[in-house]
């Protein structure tokens, strides 16, 4: 007499943990996963490591590091200038990302509904594919108070020339609108290719049922786009707190520290004042940040769920 599938399930036992984790397929994994565990850890865990102790430490880069335990961390709450980086920092990621995430939605939809021209795309990515620095340079030629293209437009059209960079209030806003230039192009496919994903049955539907563009867009499009929201926002997000090449090139953090980003605070510490130890602290605080950061985002947004399902 023959056991009946339900008893057969029921007496079934897992093999053991270790023969799971070193059957063929797991070693075969490990095999494939091995140069990025290695570079990983070479280039990413150990710096991190070694980071995390220098922070305690009185380190001028010429002589030992002395350990002075969290010295450095209480004194950097207690620094002004940290907390005006800081905020300097903040202010530049209200002006870039929101119109960034704005602008690449709307070309996203844009190229979905007008055209899917290879070429357009390629020209939307061409400012992408340019180097931070050659980028801070053309606008930085194109932004010169005297001889800059913009403002010799202005003065055509008879409006008066701008400082741009050269003035406080001026300085960051023209920064963020560099790197809306540079990248908005790059988020905007990547948009582009979550639109792909969204069923047309979806939108065939809802034009059947009457709703409007708007209707839609708010309905169907922005929802069935929030994993890729998710990812872009998290990214970009990261890296607005990481500006430093535009900064370098064009206003060296000035003027009056109008730009002076947390980035380019932990420079100044490390390599011209040679205060290794207090500018690694700084660099650790800015590492706990964005991770606090990222987990909210991904909180609030349900970066876990899809509206798909």
């Amino acid at each position: 007499m023959t056991a009946s599938p339900a008893s057969r399930s029921n007496s079934y036992t897992p093999p053991p943990l270790w023969k799971r984790l070193f059957n063929q397929e797991t070693l075969l994994a490990w095999l494939f996963l091995l140069p990025s565990l290695i570079g990983f850890i070479t280039f990413y865990a150990v710096p991190g490591v070694r980071g995390l102790y220098i922070s305690l430490t009185d380190w001028d880069m010429l002589s030992s590091p002395k350990f002075i335990g969290f010295e450095n961390y209480i004194d950097l709450f207690q620094d002004k200038q940290f907390w005006r980086s800081l905020q300097v920092t903040f202010y530049y990621v209200i002006l870039n990302i929101p119109l960034q995430t704005i602008l690449a939605i709307g070309l996203a939809v844009m190229m979905d509904r007008v055209t899917k021209s290879n070429i357009i795309r390629g020209i939307f990515i061409m400012p992408w594919l340019l180097p931070p620095v050659i980028v801070a340079l053309i606008w930085l030629w194109m932004l010169d108070p005297t001889l800059g293209f913009i403002n010799n437009l202005f003065q055509f059209l008879g409006i008066s020339r701008q400082p741009f960079l050269g003035s406080p209030d001026q300085a960051m806003p023209s920064i963020a609108l560099i790197n809306i230039w540079q990248y908005t192009g790059y988020t905007a496919l990547l948009f582009f290719a979550g639109l792909q994903t969204i069923p047309k049955s979806l939108y065939e539907a809802a034009a059947i049922d009457g709703a409007s563009e708007r209707r839609i867009f708010w309905s169907i499009t922005l929802p069935l786009l929030r994993p890729v929201l998710v990812f872009v926002l998290v990214t970009t997000i990261i890296g607005s707190f990481q500006i430093f090449d535009t900064i370098a090139v064009t206003t060296g953090g000035g003027p009056i520290d109008a730009t002076r980003v947390i980035t380019w605070y932990i420079f100044e510490f490390a390599f011209q004042r040679f205060q290794m130890g207090y500018a690694t602290a700084v660099s650790v605080v800015l590492f706990l940040i964005l991770i606090i950061a990222t987990i909210l985002q991904m909180r609030i947004l349900r970066a876990d769920e899809s509206d798909l399902a």
